[in-house]
């Protein structure tokens, strides 16, 4: 939070995968108002545990996207209580968790397009979605679609070099093939497909927004050099696909102006223009100002790494997107999905939520932890294909788990011990 805008300012969204957050920049790119709605512990009738819904295959993971809808009015409500004024607004774009998708259930564009000012927006959409629960990234039901894929266009390393990237589970080309199999009515009665990134892009337009050509490359559709859909890969997925995905743009375009229900409800100037938003990944590169040969890490939800590219070289690893700063460069990026959430998970059983209390325990230790070294993969991870907890000691032997001693619910020097059992604390957090 901070104070009320009364200058002219611009206004960055971010749909992650546990919240919605909003800052606002004045000309100076300094940030003097922030808010976030919190998915678990702001909207608790979702459900959601790190945002997301974890079936019972342990491999769909979803998301309600009425959630991120209600997250939207939630902000600009307590926004436009503080005293904000968003008649300052000059223009807005924003991040959304990549590979995440919006289906739009036919008939939504009219409703989106003729909003009532007097009534929120997610008592409006209700009736919008085909699909109530969005695949997200953490989402790997669909190895048999990702396989179907690479054959049809001949093999991993042809679909890489055409898309970036050889088929993975979480990339929404393979998603749609999988709704398209499973319940092709739902499919049927979609009239648009969006990513996060152009769903909520949408909400402000009131009209679909296009993809952009960044988050569109985590798709396994569009063909990175010609920054087009790739037909073969549409035709592999589902029929009429290309009309349901519509407009491709470069990432940096103004895709119109704020729609008259942000106007007449919360004062927005009526030519605030809505910039195309892209992914949480290219939003990354764009927003720390990489150039060429610069190499960054960020530690969110996922870890990535990623980096600035001319030309790329695709592999059977890691990803080639378009490069949201240059359409003309490309952004070469790793994805772990244990990331974040992993952490927390390891901290609320080993310190009792407490990241001061982890970091006492962290700093008990020797340097090096004695050679020990373990890796934690809740999920099936990316990059290595694995999952489990993997320890290993000074000789480098794996180490069987021993027992689950955070149950006790706090560190206690009596729970510690030196063997060949790895930790990452001074205590077995397995």
């Amino acid at each position: 939070m901070a104070e009320p805008a009364s200058h002219r300012c611009c206004l960055g969204w971010d749909f992650s995968t546990q919240q919605v957050k909003v800052i606002a920049v004045d000309a100076d790119l300094n940030v003097f108002y922030e808010d976030s709605v919190h998915f678990d512990s702001d909207l608790l009738e979702f459900g959601t545990q790190g945002g997301v819904h974890i079936h019972k295959d342990g491999l769909t993971v979803t998301s309600p996207v009425l959630m991120w809808v209600q997250a939207l009015d939630v902000i600009l409500e307590k926004m436009k209580a503080s005293g904000f004024d968003f008649s300052q607004v000059l223009a807005m774009s924003g991040a959304g968790q990549q590979h995440g998708s919006v289906y739009w259930k036919t008939g939504a564009s009219q409703v989106l397009t003729s909003l009532s000012p007097d009534l929120l927006l997610h008592q409006q959409l209700q009736a919008c979605f085909s699909i109530s629960d969005c695949p997200v990234w953490m989402d790997s039901s669909t190895t048999a679609q990702c396989r179907q894929l690479e054959a049809a266009v001949g093999g991993a390393q042809t679909l890489s070099c055409l898309t970036g990237s050889r088929a993975y589970e979480r990339f929404t080309g393979n998603q749609i093939a999988k709704i398209y199999q499973q319940d092709p009515e739902a499919y049927s009665h979609t009239e648009r497909i969006s990513l996060v990134s152009s769903f909520a892009a949408s909400l402000f337009l009131g009209f679909y927004s296009p993809i952009d050509y960044s988050d569109g490359s985590g798709m396994n559709l569009l063909q990175i050099h010609d920054k087009v859909w790739s037909q073969v890969c549409l035709d592999a997925c589902a029929p009429h696909l290309e009309e349901k995905l519509g407009l491709l743009v470069p990432s940096c375009s103004v895709v119109g102006a704020v729609s008259s229900y942000y106007v007449q409800r919360y004062g927005f100037h009526p030519g605030c223009k809505v910039v195309a938003f892209t992914g949480d990944n290219p939003a990354s590169l764009a927003g720390m100002r990489l150039e060429e040969g610069d190499i960054a890490v960020s530690l969110g939800t996922s870890d990535t790494l990623f980096l600035w590219l001319q030309e790329p070289t695709p592999a059977l690893e890691g990803h080639i997107f378009c490069n949201p700063v240059d359409p003309q460069h490309y952004l070469a990026l790793l994805c772990f999905k244990n990331g974040s959430l992993m952490r927390e998970k390891i901290r609320d059983a080993s310190a009792s939520g407490s990241w001061n209390e982890f970091s006492k325990a962290l700093r008990s230790t020797e340097m090096g932890n004695g050679g020990n070294l373990g890796f934690y993969f809740d999920v099936m991870e990316i990059t290595p294909e694995i999952i489990g907890h993997h320890r290993f000691n000074a000789e480098n032997h794996e180490c069987p788990r021993q027992r689950f001693w955070p149950l006790e619910g706090h560190l206690t020097t009596e729970t510690s011990y030196r063997c060949s059992q790895m930790c990452l604390v001074p205590q077995c957090i397995s």
